[in-house]
């Protein structure tokens, strides 16, 4: 996921939650989107 742009992941996080992916697969991504403090530009649906 470390190679993926701050625009891609977070597309790549609305589109799993879309597809209804596994918890843990989103959970991954959420953990990679506080990683790098952006989640000020998505708004996660808890």
């Amino acid at each position: 996921m470390e190679k993926l742009s701050d625009d891609l992941l977070i597309e790549s996080y609305w589109k799993a939650i879309e597809l209804e992916l596994s918890a843990e697969f989103i959970k991954l991504i959420e953990l990679e989107i506080q990683r790098r403090s952006i989640e000020q530009k998505i708004k996660f649906m808890n």
